[in-house]
């Protein structure tokens, strides 16, 4: 099944470089596609766990669905995910 889900704090390449990074390592998670540009995240899943491991797999990240509350940890949270996300794009 392939779904797109819009996430809050997406805003760059190191933002859209960690998600699709750490949602390509799930199991039953597939065309992991991320668009900074309207804070998409495009992917297959073979199951509603699947899915659900997204969601928190996002959340874990500092990228709530946009339905999710954004707390101030997420937001910090994204903010450590972008950097780590812009590094490992440089190497």
């Amino acid at each position: 099944m392939k779904t797109t889900r819009y996430v809050q704090n997406l805003k760059c390449g190191g933002c859209s470089n960690t998600i699709r990074k750490n949602l390509e390592g799930i199991d039953g998670i597939s065309g992991v596609n991320v668009n900074a540009e309207d804070s998409s995240v495009t992917f297959e899943h073979n199951s509603e766990e699947a899915f659900e491991t997204v969601h928190k797999k996002l959340i874990s990240l500092g990228y709530p669905l946009v339905e999710d509350e954004n707390t101030f940890l997420s937001k910090a949270k994204s903010y450590v995910s972008c950097a780590v996300g812009r590094m490992s794009s440089s190497e």
